[in-house]
């Protein structure tokens, strides 16, 4: 099939403003295209993840789905990812997309039908994928800790979990910690490819852990100079304002175009699952991640009176315009 122009859309999703966020590229119109050309273009634009959009299957269409979306890294399709479900589903409604349901859109994906919900045109939240998780063996963990840098007494509890993408989780001892580590990238690519997991995440809250009392929250300023070697400088018993996080995050990806990633909702998701179900997390919370990689994501979770946790935050388009494919 012959080139021809296709609507496309760049857009900046999790992030608290412009161009700080996780960089998603949509191709609007997919029709047409072979695996082997949206993989092409996926590997030419050099973002972590790109979609491609198209009508769901009848089957999908029946059973609630609006639009289809295939995900792609530079290297490799994904079954589903949470910062291109949130950035394709607002691609796809500023483009004129209408949800069969007024207050719920569908996503068709190869993990299955994922569903999304909206509070305003910039802020939209998805179902986390249902999890299964399971603790690793010893040795795995004490592999990917070495190549993150981390002392044994740092790692509080480590879980591996699969809601489409495999992951595994690091929580530790404190948010300094997440902060201050300088993973030997060579040494972790190699554990992740033993372990056949997509990426190792690592977290921790500010102030002490849920449920166990104490002071209150540091500040963002405090947060960002701790990223860049700032130090311990402010008022740690002062009360976060709305934009303060509760957890802080990072995730190292493998084999991707970029060895951290700013934002990582699939991640997160998958995270808050396995904390909240097992080490006390609150139903509602803030989780920050990026700013290491110069990035200020925010990811609001919040699990509703069914169980469900949904995953959440702006949008923000960058790009509009056309790709010749």
């Amino acid at each position: 099939m012959s080139a021809r122009l296709r609507p496309f859309q760049q857009v900046d999703v999790f992030a608290a403003r412009p161009s700080a966020g996780n960089a998603l590229a949509v191709v609007l119109d997919g029709s047409g295209l072979s695996t082997a050309q949206m993989q092409g273009f996926a590997r030419w634009t050099q973002l972590a993840e790109t979609c491609f959009l198209l009508p769901p299957t009848e089957a999908a269409r029946a059973a609630g789905a609006d639009y289809q979306v295939r995900i792609f890294t530079t290297a490799y399709e994904m079954p589903f990812a949470g910062h291109p479900t949130l950035g394709s589903c607002y691609a796809w409604l500023a483009q004129g997309g209408v949800p069969q349901q007024p207050e719920r859109i569908v996503q068709q994906c190869p993990a299955g039908l994922v569903a999304l919900r909206r509070s305003s045109s910039a802020q939209l939240a998805f179902a986390a994928p249902a999890l299964q998780r399971q603790q690793p063996a010893a040795a795995l963990q004490q592999h990917l800790a070495r190549a993150l840098g981390l002392a044994p007494e740092q790692v509080l509890a480590s879980q591996q979990l699969h809601n489409g993408p495999q992951h595994f989780a690091l929580l530790l001892d404190s948010a300094d910690s997440v902060l201050a580590l300088r993973p030997d990238w060579l040494a972790l690519e190699q554990a992740l490819q033993a372990a056949g997991v997509s990426g190792v995440g690592v977290a921790a809250w500010y102030g002490p852990a849920p449920g166990t009392g104490g002071p209150g929250l540091i500040t963002r300023s405090n947060r960002e100079a701790r990223a860049f070697g700032g130090g311990h400088a402010g008022n740690t018993s002062a009360p976060p304002d709305p934009a303060t996080p509760d957890l802080e995050v990072r995730f190292f990806a493998r084999g991707a175009a970029i060895n951290e990633d700013p934002v990582t909702g699939s991640f997160n998701a998958s995270l808050a699952q396995w904390l909240i179900a097992e080490h006390g997390a609150p139903a509602s919370y803030l989780a920050a991640q990026g700013c290491c990689v110069g990035a200020d994501g925010l990811v609001q979770i919040a699990q509703d009176a069914q169980g469900q946790v949904w995953v959440g935050g702006p949008v923000l388009p960058s790009i509009t315009g056309q790709v010749l494919l």
